[in-house]
């Protein structure tokens, strides 16, 4: 089905759109305020310099699928759907300019109260989640006077364009994210996507708004990862191109979703140790590793935010299902899980400890040398039966569910670490709550 589509904001993104969408079929009308590349666009030419984009825009052009306006009142009128590309730089504060963003959701919303028929707000400019349905609904509510998920509808629908590889980037993104505050709204938005190839996530509008960040704010920390360890290569001596084509080469936790699901704090007798050993090489080569060095310092952070969350229960008696640093493990070297009982203690909290993987006389070597200095007394906390005794049960180990279900009473508060599958986690009438989910 052939869709007829506006384009608000004719830089990267918008010109690409633009291109790709009539490259597939679709009636497309371009719109931004400076008449030159109105003009370009409209004659058929690039307003951008980008690989293919000028074959594209011939082509579209030639078929009769490709005009473009200064005008957002005629672009509205003649489309089905209006999508707004238009930038979001940063103020001197670092705080987003959404200037551009509303000023364009204000022309389509005085538009759209000249038409008869629905008509769709896609936003594409990339905004902090709470964007759309803080600023975005509510000015083409008020511009237009209709009601938005009934006169007309506002979706989420982030890009993942690489300058230089925009076209092909396009046609097969990493993924789709369709955001909506209802299903029902995507209905036109399935259908434009139904000719670029991988998955298709539709979500909540906030969601779509944050998985854009959360993408850019990684891709930066691998960025500056790569740039750090490739600096402490070279200062060393070391072949960095070697390093790097091994290390890329695993598919199994390195290049993959793996560490990548917000959970618990890491822990064990290596992550803990390596960077404070990269850390201190960098120190005696006179090197600054800013992101290395900040990395067990976040870690740390999230230790807090376990123990002020359990402390915030104004509650005492503590169950806490978990002691090694990992499941399926009785290795207590640096858990994280043993610095936040030594924490609670501290705090006069009474802790009860139940650890599948931990016999105390098992314990042997640096393991067991680690647990007498750390948290001496720990053989007094172990138990087989903590739940019963707590006022608050602390998952900080993966637990069956059915043992959950018949430990669990209502009335206790649940803190999960570890975050649970959402089919593992116990149903439960008090309260139950993560960290940092």
């Amino acid at each position: 089905m052939s869709l007829s589509i506006s384009v608000f904001g004719l830089g990267y993104v918008g010109s690409v759109t633009a291109a790709c969408f009539a490259n597939v079929g679709h009636r497309v009308i371009g719109v931004d305020v400076s008449p030159a590349k109105v003009e370009a666009m409209g004659a058929g030419r690039s307003p951008i310099v980008e690989a293919r984009m000028s074959e594209l825009l011939a082509e579209a052009h030639k078929a009769g699928l490709l005009s473009a306006t200064t005008d957002a009142s005629i672009a509205v009128a003649d489309s089905d759907l209006s999508f707004v590309c238009v930038g979001t730089p940063s103020l001197r504060s670092g705080k987003l300019d959404l200037g551009y963003v509303e000023r364009v959701i204000r022309e389509i919303g005085a538009a759209i109260k000249k038409k008869n028929a629905h008509h769709v707000i896609v936003l594409r400019s990339t905004v902090l989640p709470g964007t759309t349905e803080s600023l975005v609904i509510p000015a083409a509510e008020q511009a237009s006077g209709l009601r938005a998920g009934v006169d007309f509808t506002v979706c989420y629908n982030p890009e993942f364009m690489r300058e230089g590889s925009a076209v092909a980037d396009f046609h097969q993104p990493p993924y789709t994210i369709l955001g909506a505050q209802d299903p029902r709204h995507l209905i036109q938005l399935r259908e434009l996507y139904r000719t670029v190839a991988g998955p298709v996530f539709e979500t909540s509008i906030s969601v779509a708004e944050m998985v854009k960040y959360v993408c850019n704010a990684f891709h930066a920390v691998k960025v500056g990862f790569a740039n750090e360890v490739g600096t402490l290569c070279k200062t060393l001596g070391v072949d960095t191109d070697a390093v790097t084509k091994i290390y890329t080469s695993d598919t199994k936790l390195n290049i993959s979703p793996a560490y990548l699901s917000p959970g618990f704090a890491f822990g064990g007798s290596c992550l803990p140790k390596d960077l404070r050993a990269l850390a201190h090489k960098a120190k005696e080569l006179d090197l600054g590793l800013p992101l290395l060095e900040s990395v067990l310092p976040s870690n740390v952070e999230h230790v807090d935010r376990a123990v002020d969350a359990v402390l915030r229960t104004k509650k005492r008696k503590i169950a806490f299902l978990g002691l090694s640093f990992k499941a399926g493990t009785d290795d207590l070297r640096e858990s994280p899980q043993v610095q936040v009982i030594k924490r609670l203690l501290g705090e006069g909290c009474q802790v009860k400890v139940w650890d599948r993987d931990v016999s105390l006389g098992r314990l042997a070597g640096s393991n067991r040398q680690y647990i007498e200095e750390v948290i001496p007394h720990i053989g007094s906390l172990l138990s087989s039966d903590v739940v019963n005794s707590g006022e608050v049960v602390v998952i900080a180990t993966k637990v069956e569910k059915e043992r959950l279900m018949r430990a669990v009473k209502s009335e206790q508060v649940v803190i999960d670490l570890v975050n649970l599958d959402p089919a593992n986690r116990p149903i439960v009438a008090g309260t139950y709550q993560g960290i940092c989910w």
